[in-house]
């Protein structure tokens, strides 16, 4: 056990990001030097690339993951690598943060790192070799601390940034990024799609005026769930949107839908797309497990007696004026469900699925570039109705 614990952290201060910034060029993924194979009891993993650079590895637990960070990897060809094992379930990666890449192997059960190294000679690669571990074991690896220059930035309640000229601060969240591509179908991506309509959201409601702007990413880049919301507290935000075109496995989902929060789904659907977004962030290596229960309910608490009340007028507002300009809307346009970005306690805060990957007519209408401007032009619209709203009631005298 102590031999291994210093190989991580040994691989971990070899890719610390100060040193990394002295780097520029991009590698790539070689898939033809590339492999994931059966070694006696356990797996040999060969990654090729067209160049060594700074690097790092772990495992993390709930799923078990296998995580290889990067100075940067261009990841296009990683679906042409051969996959031989059993152990391996399934591979993703992607842009983790800017300089950064991650790939994130998802195992079958608890493996231990036993060998690690770049190698320079023959090819340049990585070359990792693993063997089955106790659960209990594996555990104790997945729990080992984060250095200090990789740790991601925790959550906190910041400040909020003092208004200058008292425009309304919308923070626009497109969900996914990066190493999270969201729902898939016919060559697109969620996360292309939300971000491309984002962007110009962010123009209709500049061009509007009366609203200042904050995206929590404007690029392919992975957010974690709780930064999403510390940026949101940073920026002083006076609405959190966040926006998405997920897919479901069964039933037959159309049209945009208004998500609020709450401890209980408004159904099944609900209740397992929540759990899907919460599960992305596991999937992408960050781990969400020690999170705190009695701390997440006493938000919800919180937020039931100001914002919740706040929270549904602005997803009234927004279905009202959704439906005004004739953009179909799912049979049930505003539902409730316990996603965790929504759960700010002093932001109103909605999450709107623009449509249904799933559905190949919701498809067609997030490509359409005229469709998406009658989208915008319905939530400047809305947002504006409900401020107007929402300051008139402000100021009425408490009783």
């Amino acid at each position: 056990m102590k031999a291994l614990f210093r190989l991580v952290l040994v691989i971990c201060a070899l890719a610390s990001p100060g040193e990394a910034q002295q780097l520029s060029g991009l590698a790539k993924f070689n898939p033809d030097a590339s492999e994931i194979v059966d070694a006696g009891s356990g797996v040999q993993i060969d990654l090729g690339l067209s160049q060594a650079v700074p690097w790092r590895v772990r495992v993390l637990d709930d799923p078990a993951r296998l995580v290889v960070d990067f100075r940067e990897v261009d990841w296009t060809r990683l679906a042409d690598m051969p996959q031989a094992s059993d152990a391996v379930v399934a591979l993703r990666a992607g842009v983790f943060r800017p300089g950064w890449s991650r790939l994130v192997i998802e195992l079958a059960g608890p493996m231990q790192v036993t060998s690690a190294e770049m190698r320079t000679s023959g090819g340049v690669g990585v070359h990792l070799r693993l063997e089955p571990a106790t659960r209990a074991a594996f555990a104790a690896l997945a729990a080992l601390p984060e250095p200090a220059d990789w740790t991601l930035p925790k959550p906190v309640d910041l400040p909020a940034a003092p208004k200058q000229d008292g425009k309304l601060v919308v923070v626009l969240d497109p969900g996914h990024g990066g190493i999270d591509p969201g729902a898939e179908r016919d060559g697109q991506n969620e996360k292309t799609l939300v971000l491309k309509f984002a962007r110009e959201l962010k123009e209709a409601l500049l061009r509007d005026g009366g609203f200042d702007v904050v995206m929590t990413r404007d690029a392919d880049v992975f957010v974690p769930l709780e930064t999403r919301i510390s940026i949101a507290h940073q920026a002083g935000a006076d609405v959190f949107l966040s926006l998405h075109a997920d897919a479901i496995a069964e039933g037959d989902a159309v049209g945009a839908t208004i998500y609020s929060l709450s401890a209980d789904a408004s159904d099944a659907a609900s209740a397992a797309l929540a759990e899907r977004h919460d599960r992305d962030d596991l999937l992408a290596g960050v781990d969400l497990s020690q999170q705190d229960d009695l701390v997440a309910e006493v938000l919800m608490d919180m937020a039931r007696t100001d914002t919740s009340p706040r929270t549904e007028r602005l997803a009234m507002a927004l279905e009202v004026a959704i439906k005004a300009q004739g953009l179909k809307m799912h049979r049930h346009p505003r539902q409730q469900a316990s996603f965790s970005v929504l759960k700010s306690a002093d932001i109103p805060s909605v999450l709107l699925e623009l449509g249904f990957l799933s559905s190949a007519r919701d498809l067609k209408r997030l490509d359409d570039p005229k469709w998406r401007a009658k989208m915008a032009e319905a939530l400047v619209s809305a947002l504006k109705a409900w401020a107007k709203q929402d300051a008139g009631l402000q100021a009425l005298p408490l009783k």
